[in-house]
């Protein structure tokens, strides 16, 4: 039965999760007084840590500036892998072939994790294992597949050479790597939800923390509408809020997703991958007894290209590529990057006691957001694995991430000053097209403008709120995007995804 029911999400873009998402009713009562753990952001990583320690007897509050699945949980593709953005081999390099061991036995538990929860919960979630294809389609990309084969069998990985790689696309080299999976996340997570509300968890949801401070051992979270205490406190929202070393570490990137329809009805059973820089991902996916194949790709950092090229080249490749009908949806999401290549989860550094913190995903999100729960709930409790000790935040970065941490600082340095000279000066706002956004100088003044479809104006200051970067217009998802840590802004200035605490300042133009 097909579902109307739209959930919001951090874009104007819908995606097919959005459309298709289970309407679930969140009435946690969000009774004031002092819980155990606090966990700000209602993505996976959010909503499976809260379900994980209220399991274990912890009394937790959730609170969601917006809705479940705001933000990359609603806008993921859902792949679940044992093979890792951060490739085996790369692993093996910078922090020892133990540690791909760990990780990629941890990538086998958080998929069977997911499965098991679904089934527990009754969740109608989809999910169902595939076979996953990674294939080069050059001879240096060969190699690195020769690489990526021995790493991963080295590290536990059911992986070997095969002959086909599952899609209608050229190739010189496939690895198929059995059992990884695919689900519908937004449904997931909600269906988590319930489970929590059952065993006693709250939810609070459209409520943005302005602040927060540790007091008396206790954490105190301030917005708005009220205050909320806690023994510990987590971040689930990808970098926390403010000036932290968590900013320094992460790359703000944005994919892109199409899901379409084909004409010859030639979709993939399998998930698979190809090793372009940036890659294309593949899968198909059936909502309301429809078929869709999902490809995403053209990802590029925040804030820099042109989101409306990238639409255009992943729907050229597309075309060029398979027998294309139609696209029904068209979406694109936000992911960090570490600078070392592994997520960062664990205690926050710099940071006040018992704050936590989970992020620097890259394009695993799921996995890592899964085993975010895992780990958080242990630490909580007093035990600390090899696990959490080779992802904390804390870690000494080895000398590849070193240098990529220049790298990603240096570009953060150049555009906070270079952003403030490229500035086109306006005498009119009706120099703007309807829908159009620009950053530009009227009257002596900057301004972030953007002009409505009615033709109604909408100025807010260009300077990012977080470290005073120039945000730039994205005209696919409709936001001010900043090109440095990756706060974005919806076109009244308000926070849409941190670090920022605060909107845009509005500016009221002449009439």
């Amino acid at each position: 039965m097909k579902n109307n029911h739209i959930r919001e999400r951090d874009g104007a873009n819908i995606s097919l999760w959005q459309s298709a998402a289970s309407k679930t009713e969140i009435n946690g009562s969000g009774e004031r007084y002092i819980y155990d753990v606090l966990i700000i952001g209602g993505g996976i990583t959010g909503v499976s840590t809260a379900l994980k320690l209220q399991k274990k007897g912890k009394k937790c509050l959730l609170i969601e500036s917006h809705k479940l699945a705001f933000g990359t949980t609603g806008g993921t593709s859902a792949h679940l892998n044992t093979f890792l953005d951060a490739t085996y081999p790369e692993i093996d390099s910078d922090f020892g072939k133990e540690a791909s061991n760990l990780l990629g036995q941890a990538a086998k538990e958080m998929i069977e994790q997911v499965r098991k929860n679904i089934e527990e919960f009754e969740i109608d979630a989809d999910f169902e294992y595939k076979d996953g294809y990674l294939f080069s389609q050059n001879e240096k990309e060969s190699q690195q597949l020769g690489s990526i084969l021995s790493s991963s069998i080295e590290a536990g990985i059911d992986v070997s050479e095969v002959s086909a790689n599952g899609v209608s696309l050229p190739f010189e080299r496939v690895l198929k790597f059995r059992r990884q999976a695919q689900f519908h996340p937004v449904n997931y997570i909600l269906g988590l939800s319930k489970e929590f509300l059952r065993l006693g968890g709250d939810i609070i949801e459209d409520i943005f923390i302005e602040s927060t401070e540790f007091k008396d051992d206790v954490h105190i979270a301030k917005s708005s509408s009220g205050t909320y205490r806690a023994k510990s406190l987590i971040w689930a929202t990808h970098i926390p809020p403010g000036i932290n070393i968590l900013s320094l570490r992460n790359a703000p990137y944005r994919s892109y997703v199409l899901a379409v329809k084909l004409k010859n009805d030639d979709y993939p059973d399998c998930l698979a991958y190809d090793m372009q820089e940036p890659y294309h991902y593949f899968r198909s996916h059936i909502i309301d007894s429809e078929r869709y194949l999902l490809i995403g790709g053209a990802d590029h950092k925040t804030g820099h290209d042109d989101p409306e090229k990238a639409f255009s080249d992943l729907e050229n490749y597309t075309r060029e590529n398979f027998q294309l009908e139609e696209i029904r949806y068209r979406w694109s999401s936000q992911y960090y990057v570490p600078v070392d290549g592994l997520p960062y989860i664990g205690k926050f550094p710099g940071g006040d006691e018992r704050s936590y913190v989970a992020t620097g995903f890259n394009g695993n999100g799921m996995i890592f957001g899964s085993l975010s729960a895992q780990i958080l709930t242990e630490l909580i409790e007093g035990n600390e694995t090899e696990l959490s000790k080779l992802l904390s935040p804390s870690r000494i970065k080895p000398v590849s991430g070193f240098m990529d941490f220049l790298k990603e600082n240096a570009d953060v340095a150049y555009h906070l000053i270079a952003d403030r000279f490229k500035t086109e000066i306006i005498t009119s706002v009706s120099e703007l097209k309807n829908d159009e956004g620009k950053i530009v100088e009227f009257e002596g003044e900057k301004l972030a403008l953007y002009k409505d479809e009615e033709g109604k104006a909408i100025a807010v200051s260009p300077v990012c709120t977080h470290a005073g970067c120039i945000v730039n217009w994205n005209a696919t998802e409709k936001s001010w995007d900043c090109p440095c840590h990756g706060g974005r802004f919806d076109v009244q200035g308000k926070v849409i995804t941190g670090p920022p605490r605060k909107s845009l300042d509005q500016i009221t133009l002449p009439s």
